[in-house]
């Protein structure tokens, strides 16, 4: 019995495991220029993600083990896999104006984006207060904007690919993206913690409805405004 007790307990931590495994092969592919498998290796890692927290929760063996695992996997996946989307972008853009040790150096910047995604990581596994929102950009909804962001612009999706292979757009990500990670800006958790009425989840029911019509406008290419749209009906919808 005892055994079995153990073993109940690694579960959610074999779970955690796997969502650092896939986001450390998404480095490698992304690396080796495969951004869609990387792509759909983040997407596996998300998954896991939800799934570690969601079994704890269901065989009551939830720890602070598990939270701090939790939070070094959620490094690699959401923090340094997708850093290494926009390193590549800065660094294979053909729009790039600089030239010689500058364009070699400066797709380098992108990797603040994984130091602060570590921060913020750190801070709340100790922050209390993010319990029915968010406090500052979580760092998977931050990988959806990066990754997005990659895909648009190396698949033509028309006027938003053109948008996203913007070189200075890119590089402006980078001090955004940062900047909301450890911001104190309120954001919505997709967590119906009190029911399904729409007066108590407005904000949650009106992100998803315009995520839907984002996506059926335009199709995969709407991907890349998804995070625009999440941050924007934070910032209206949420109390600061």
């Amino acid at each position: 019995m005892e055994k079995q007790g153990i073993i109940r307990k690694q579960v959610p931590n074999a779970i955690t495991l796997m969502n650092l495994l896939s986001g450390s092969l998404a480095v490698i592919f992304v690396l080796s220029g495969n951004v869609s498998d990387a792509a759909l290796l983040l997407a596996l890692s998300a998954v896991f993600d939800f799934f570690d927290g969601f079994i704890a929760r269901l065989l009551g063996v939830s720890s602070g083990l598990g939270r701090e695992l939790d939070s070094l996997a959620d490094v690699i996946s959401f923090g340094l896999a997708p850093s290494l989307f926009l390193f590549e972008l800065l660094r294979h853009n053909p729009a790039s104006p600089f030239s010689g040790i500058a364009q070699e150096l400066i797709p380098y910047s992108a990797l603040l984006i994984a130091a602060f995604s570590a921060y913020r990581l750190a801070v709340f596994n100790l922050d209390t207060r993010q319990h029915n929102s968010f406090i500052g950009l979580p760092t998977p909804a931050n990988a959806i904007l990066l990754v997005s962001l990659s895909l648009a612009s190396l698949y033509d999706t028309g006027m938003l690919s053109r948008l996203a292979g913007s070189y200075w757009l890119q590089m402006a990500i980078i001090p955004f993206s940062s900047f909301m990670l450890v911001s104190d800006i309120p954001m919505i958790a997709l967590k119906f913690s009190h029911g399904y009425g729409f007066k108590q989840n407005m904000e949650k029911y009106l992100l998803l409805a315009l995520c839907i019509a984002i996506l059926l406008i335009f199709k995969l290419g709407g991907l890349v405004l998804i995070i625009p749209a999440y941050i924007l009906v934070s910032f209206f919808t949420l109390k600061r």
